[in-house]
């Protein structure tokens, strides 16, 4: 079992010193074209794992229209960025396996269940989750103060509200105002910390600290990217949560590219994931017949018909 000094400072705590690079603007932009890059590359398995955000994304703005919920469905949606890193994890995997040339099938991106470096993941991802749940209070209780206890009943009506009245204006200047601690916070402590720990299993405390110093050295460059992806996820949602599909898989292995950029490697303290293929996962019987069609498509996708 995963010691607790072992999920918080990972194996070498005191021998693999991280540097942080100083990046430029030009970075941020070169990392997405290369996540776009590995999206196409990879089109299978990006599409399969973007199908669950978008999913999900749908799952919540149902939930809170059936829940008499209307009004936190925007901070759901701009929240959904704030675990986006946590659940992109399989994604990394596979362009850092692109990236040693290796061929890379969907089902590599369950390796990271393999990874010595889960539990510092599932701690940090646990932390953004708190992240977000406080977030949601935060804005039910902006909502409680502005309009009372009693939820909207319809969306349209709420809507004209909030556009046309001084409480409407008040509720989304403040939003926005709050909504953007809340994500400059998440992105500072996660902005290279998952594909990090991923990668060298440098532990939580040493990844967050390694990516709150690359927020302080480079604040322009890492408020470009996290701009980049506010601005990708919110084109996303826009058709119903559709985009997402796309969206969030590019924007994974882009997070990897920046990851690559920032950060100066290591090769003698990366962990590479043994027996990566996850079988006692991608086996699941009751989603064989899925893990069938997607073993078709990558099997026509590689041109061996």
């Amino acid at each position: 079992m995963t010691s607790t000094f072992h999920v918080y400072f990972g194996p070498d705590a005191f021998e693999a010193p991280i540097e942080v690079r100083r990046i430029r603007t030009s970075d941020c932009f070169a990392a997405l074209r290369e996540g776009l890059d590995d999206f196409l590359a990879t089109p299978t398995h990006p599409a399969f794992i973007g199908i669950f955000y978008a999913l999900a994304g749908v799952a919540l703005a149902a939930l809170s229209s059936f829940g008499s919920a209307l009004h936190l469905v925007f901070p759901l949606v701009a929240g959904f960025a704030l675990v986006g890193p946590f659940f992109a994890v399989g994604l990394y995997e596979l362009s850092r396996r692109r990236e040693r040339g290796r061929a890379a099938s969907w089902r590599d991106a369950f390796a990271v269940f393999r990874s010595p470096a889960l539990p510092s993941v599932i701690a940090l991802g646990l932390l953004l989750l708190a992240v977000f749940a406080l977030w949601l209070g935060v804005a039910q209780f902006l909502y409680f103060w502005l309009y009372g206890p009693k939820a909207p009943s319809a969306a349209i009506p709420f809507l004209n509200d909030v556009l046309t009245t001084s409480r409407g204006w008040t509720l989304i200047v403040l939003g926005c105002l709050i909504g953007f601690g809340f994500a400059a916070l998440s992105l500072c402590v996660s902005v290279i910390s998952f594909p990090l720990m991923l990668d060298r299993d440098v532990g939580l405390t040493p990844a967050v600290i390694a990516s709150v110093r690359l927020a302080r050295q480079n604040p322009g460059p890492v408020a470009l990217w996290g701009a980049i992806v506010a601005a990708a996820v919110v084109v996303g949602s826009a058709p119903l949560f559709i985009g997402l599909a796309v969206v969030m898989p590019v924007l994974g292995h882009a997070t990897w590219r920046f990851y690559r950029r920032a950060v100066q490697r290591d090769a003698a303290h990366e962990v590479p994931i043994e027996d990566p293929t996850g079988e006692a996962i991608v086996e699941t019987p009751l989603l064989k017949e899925l893990w069938t069609f997607l073993d078709v498509l990558d099997f026509f996708r590689r041109g061996r018909v």
